[in-house]
């Protein structure tokens, strides 16, 4: 099948100014989608045109060589043709009010229920924003439809959806005692990564392991993304932990390096850790690598034995990490939180260590003070993170039994890595995605068809028609009965003026709104027989454009050419 992609380059590339997890996601699929999909033609929803020329470009170095169509606000119909948007985020509430816009303008396409005349395809990336937290309640009020969807990337993720949604049912029965509830699908699937990229040969595992510092006898554990302590995994527990089973394999004669491969926001973040790692771990040496360096990860994920991430942030969803770590082979510590619960197997391809929260109805201040932009939304994540714990000796206990046995890491390395070739793999999953969006295509066109539906005047309520909202302005509303009547005393007179008027900026400026010459004459042609009904103008104009000329008939009278009796 062939979908709309809707693109921007900023929602689909790591080389911006403030790379964030969202970014090596949109970076990551685009490039999955472009070499796995079925598509046979290739169709991009864009803003700007140099953006489709971006697309274009994406898709030609991927080797594709399908005919590439781009549509835009101004042709929005077209996209009928193909059926399906995928938008980069969960934002679609405002898709689907252009969607209900444009099925029910003037220029409508024909069909019973004008919300049938696309499926839009959302994601999950972080949902604890106040952008992402609004997106999803405006969902109840937006016109969605049940062949829509919202991809939530992990159970978790859509628990957390789900609970969200349901407040704002609860809020809307109880001020406006709503009764009817119209949802898009909440699918889980999760995020992909190309797991030959994660691939490496022996020779590089030596090299690594010599840019590294670190001999036979030394066992690195490695952290990868942003080192945010307040916004992504706060270190305290993994540091701790690590200073617990460094003890505890002292006597072997192992040596404990952490690397952490990332980067840190300010100078502030970067001291901070720094002076945390002295106290917490000062008998385990750390590495700290530019994670937006390429060459960076390589060395990271190559020179690794264990990998490790607490996260314990509500702004994390699903988490991308543990899977290329399972791709690269290595085991994996992490927290049981959030996608890794998904993701990781406890006791087959890692630990998932315990983590604990206080109860609902305890952090109302925090939301309120983010609410109230009394907290920046990274002051909000922190004081959140600041009360979930992980279960600091489960940790320890976790690395001792990895430092102390080459076989465990070697199996358990070796079963993670299987799974994120099985599950993982964009190979694997775009088929999800595309499964998904057939699913849609198929309850959408039997929709289309249905009598069920009733248009609605005013789809989109906060941008209705300015001749409606504006009513009370003028003195006359012009009428399919109104009367007019020709100014000139000839059709040629009549048509001269009008294409001397068109000739200056200040008319021409609105020719979109604007009739043909032919059109013109046509109504001119009817006039010139004596005064007659509006609608009476249109018997000679195409039906389907009756409707656009009918309202040019307003235009007509402001130059002077026709008249109201």
């Amino acid at each position: 099948m062939n979908s709309v992609i809707y693109y921007h380059p900023e929602a689909y590339t790591t080389s911006g100014p403030k790379l964030m997890g969202r970014n090596a996601a949109g970076e990551s699929f685009l490039k999955g989608f472009l070499k796995y999909s079925k598509a046979t033609e290739f169709w991009v929803q864009v803003q700007k045109n140099e953006h489709a020329q971006h697309f274009v470009s994406s898709v030609k170095a991927m080797g594709r060589t399908e005919l590439v169509k781009s549509v835009d606000l101004n042709n929005l119909a077209a996209l009928s043709q193909s059926g399906l948007v995928y938008y980069p985020g969960p934002g679609i509430a405002e898709h689907v009010n252009h969607r209900a816009l444009v099925g029910s303008s003037v220029n409508a396409l024909k069909t019973s229920n004008p919300h049938a005349a696309w499926s839009l395809c959302g994601i999950t990336h972080t949902t604890s924003s106040a952008g992402a937290m609004d997106a999803l309640a405006e969902l109840i009020t937006a016109p969605v439809q049940p062949w829509d969807a919202v991809i939530c990337t992990s159970t978790a993720v859509k628990d957390n959806v789900q609970r969200l949604l349901q407040a704002q049912v609860n809020y809307l029965q109880d001020r406006l005692g709503i009764s009817k509830l119209v949802l898009p699908m909440l699918p889980v699937i999760p995020l992909g990564i190309h797991t030959q990229d994660f691939e490496f040969t022996d020779t590089q595992k030596v090299k690594a392991r010599q840019e590294l510092g670190v001999d036979n006898n030394t066992l690195v554990v490695l952290y990868v993304g942003r080192l945010s302590f307040h916004a992504k995994a706060h270190p305290l527990a993994m540091y701790q932990a690590l200073e617990k089973a460094a003890a505890a394999v002292a006597d072997s004669g192992q040596k404990i390096v952490l690397v952490e491969c990332g980067w840190h926001a300010n100078d502030f973040i970067e001291n901070a850790y720094k002076d945390a790692a002295r106290q917490a771990c000062p008998n385990v040496q750390v590495i700290t690598l530019d994670g937006r360096l390429a060459s960076a990860r390589e060395t990271a994920w190559a020179g690794a034995d264990v990998f490790c991430s607490l996260s314990d942030n509500i702004q994390e969803t699903f988490g991308i990490v543990p899977i290329e770590a399972m791709a690269s082979g290595l085991p994996v510590v992490v927290s049981d939180w959030d996608g890794y619960k998904d993701t990781v197997r406890d006791g087959i391809d890692g630990f998932r260590i315990a983590t604990c929260m206080p109860q609902a109805g305890l952090a109302t201040d925090l939301a309120l003070r983010h609410a109230l932009e009394v907290d920046t939304y990274d002051m909000y994540c922190g004081h959140t993170c600041s009360m979930v714990s992980v279960d600091i000796e489960a940790t320890a206990k976790a690395f001792v039994q990895l430092f102390e046995s080459a076989d465990l890491r070697r199996s358990m390395g070796q079963a993670g890595q299987a799974r994120a070739k099985q599950l993982y793999d964009w190979s694997v999953v775009i088929g999800q995605y595309e499964a998904l969006w057939q699913s849609q295509t198929k309850l959408r066109l039997a929709a289309q068809t249905g009598n069920e539906h009733k248009a609605l005047a005013h789809p989109w309520p906060a941008r209705i028609d300015p001749f409606y909202s504006f009513e009370s302005y003028p003195t006359h509303t012009l009428k399919p009965d109104s009367v007019l009547m020709m100014v000139d005393a000839s059709v040629q007179e009549s048509m001269s003026r009008v294409q001397h008027y068109q000739d200056l900026a200040m008319v021409n400026f609105a020719k979109l709104v604007l009739p043909t010459h032919a059109e013109i004459a046509q109504v001119l042609g009817v006039a010139a027989k004596g005064q007659t009904t509006a609608q009476s103008l249109l018997q000679d104009i195409a039906p389907a454009r009756q409707a656009f000329v009918f309202r040019s008939l307003a235009w007509l009278l402001k130059l002077g050419i026709l008249k109201l009796v």
